[in-house]
């Protein structure tokens, strides 16, 4: 391969990975009718699909709602068109409109002040890779927010940083509907 080549990344069939991530494979597709691209990718490897599904669905101290927040404002500062159009789906899934995910992309959630409060702190960790203001910091407090849920911000943006990332190497097919672009 030379330089201005570009490199082809495939996703796996269930075939193509070992029997535990077909088992994975098997029930992502009774849970969700499909396995997901991105999903399938991590497939490639023995371990990392089972570890990242594992992190994906540990039990937090955030509601679904607010980690759609959180998933939603980081794939947007990172650009990933494929985990903007998963977390729009998924969003509308937990009950947020069209227009909310916008605006929720955008870094805002003026419909709900806890919320608005969630997604502010969020953009400044993305953006300042952990180092929020006082400000957005005292904000998430004032909202409600405890130092476990703080804990758990971390670790729902560290989540979607890494399905971001992979995407951003891969370049996968998006097989959401696609979000509207900002």
């Amino acid at each position: 391969m030379t330089a201005t080549e570009t490199r082809t990344f495939a996703v796996p069939t269930r075939e193509e990975v070992s029997a535990n991530n077909q088992g994975i494979f098997d029930n992502l597709k009774k849970n969700l009718g499909f396995v997901p691209n991105l999903y399938a990718y991590f497939g490639k490897n023995k371990t990392a699909l089972a570890d990242y599904l594992t992190l994906q669905n540990r039990k937090s101290t955030l509601s679904l709602k607010e980690r759609e927040v959180i998933n939603l404002v980081t794939s947007q500062l990172n650009d990933c068109r494929y985990c903007q159009s998963a977390h729009t789906a998924l969003g509308k899934m937990v009950g947020f409109t069209e227009e909310q995910i916008l605006e929720i992309r955008g870094g805002e959630a003026s419909f709900n002040n806890k919320l608005d409060a969630l997604a502010k702190l969020t953009e400044e960790v993305v953006i300042n890779r952990g180092r929020a203001s006082e400000l957005a910091k005292e904000a998430f407090f004032q909202a409600g927010y405890t130092e476990a849920n703080l804990i758990d911000v971390v670790i729902v943006v560290g989540d979607k940083i890494m399905s971001n990332y992979l995407h951003a190497l891969t370049n996968l097919e998006i097989d959401f509907p696609l979000a509207d672009k900002m």
